[in-house]
């Protein structure tokens, strides 16, 4: 009796270790995978902002990359939503400064979520958001709050200093 009872001890020890084990497994596969995801998300990222801003193809904003229905948060005119308003409104940074050069600082995230550190210079050389050219060359630094979905840029929120922005522009 007393062998028995140790037996199925054993037994008992055993079957929960390997159920321990493959869920462990399989957390340590989910983690993994979310890694790859993440990592994916900002090598695309990175890479179509480089083209649209400092390769002027605006053309990229596109459901290649960029969910139908994105959004940028915050702007002067209220939260904009879909492809083209988001063109639109970034096209203002492409068609506005001719020479404009956009570097990402520093770029992380988890899950769905990226944060970017960037930088943006250029001369105000063309119409930027119906201010006509200053001539002005301008050097600001921020921060944008990215959303991902299925592996497209799904909304983005820019913060930075406009005080500083409008002031090298010329306009304050």
């Amino acid at each position: 009796m007393k062998k028995n009872k140790n037996l199925l001890t054993l037994m008992l020890v055993m079957l929960f270790t390997i159920t321990s084990c493959n869920t462990v497994s399989e957390k340590h596969l989910e983690l993994e995978k979310a890694q790859t995801t993440l990592e994916e998300n900002i090598t695309m990222y990175e890479s179509v902002w480089d083209k649209v801003i400092n390769g002027r193809q605006i053309d990229l904003i596109n459901e290649d990359y960029f969910d139908k229905d994105v959004v940028v948060l915050g702007t002067s005119e209220g939260d904009l939503t879909g492809l083209e308003n988001f063109k639109t409104y970034y096209s203002n940074y492409v068609i506005g400064f001719s020479d404009a050069e956009f570097t990402i600082v520093d770029i992380f995230g988890q899950g769905d979520k990226i944060v970017k550190h960037w930088n943006f210079k250029g001369t105000h050389d063309g119409d930027f958001f119906g201010v006509l050219p200053t001539g002005k060359k301008v050097d600001v630094s921020g921060t944008t709050l990215v959303k991902m979905k299925n592996g497209k840029i799904a909304s983005e929120q820019d913060y930075f200093d406009l005080l500083d922005f409008y002031t090298q522009l010329g306009l304050m």
